[in-house]
């Protein structure tokens, strides 16, 4: 499994509305299937999470095992441009991993309660489920590996 680097757990966490985490799935025609998550979260160090509202073609997609591309950009962590420099290339980070389903139990309630209110508010009857998304791996835009270890560069 691979880490989420510590420095970027509240970035991701408060992300909606500014900086919305992208989710990309493959649809069975091929294509990809690409669409913001104003829910995402850090579950725990290896793990991502979303709350899924369903009804769309990403919720059709995603069943248990499904692979997942969260895509994350945050011009203030980038090195360039005024940024702090803590992601190069732009403030960028892709994590790849697989999905796991829970529609009930601890960590369905966790991603529930961690989520941000407007979130929540958008689902108002609780209606939709928790996706986890297990993480194989974690890169920056260049492909290289993310250290566990990230930090402003002075």
């Amino acid at each position: 499994m691979a880490t989420i680097p510590a420095a970027l757990h509240e970035y991701i966490n408060t992300a909606f509305p500014t900086n919305v985490c992208l989710t990309g799935v493959v649809l069975d025609d091929g294509f990809a299937q690409i669409s913001p998550r104003g829910s995402m979260q850090v579950f725990d160090g290896q793990t991502l999470a979303y709350w899924a509202r369903g009804g769309g073609k990403s919720a059709e997609a995603i069943t248990d095992g499904t692979k997942i591309t969260v895509y994350y950009r945050n011009p203030e962590l980038g090195g360039r441009g005024g940024g702090n420099g803590m992601l190069p290339a732009g403030g960028i980070a892709r994590f790849y991993g697989a999905a796991e389903i829970h529609k009930e139990g601890d960590a369905y309630e966790q991603v529930w309660n961690n989520m941000v209110q407007q979130e929540r508010d958008n689902d108002a009857d609780k209606g939709g489920y928790a996706v986890l998304i297990r993480l194989e791996k974690v890169l920056d835009l260049r492909g290289q590996d993310l250290p566990a270890e990230l930090a402003p560069k002075s």
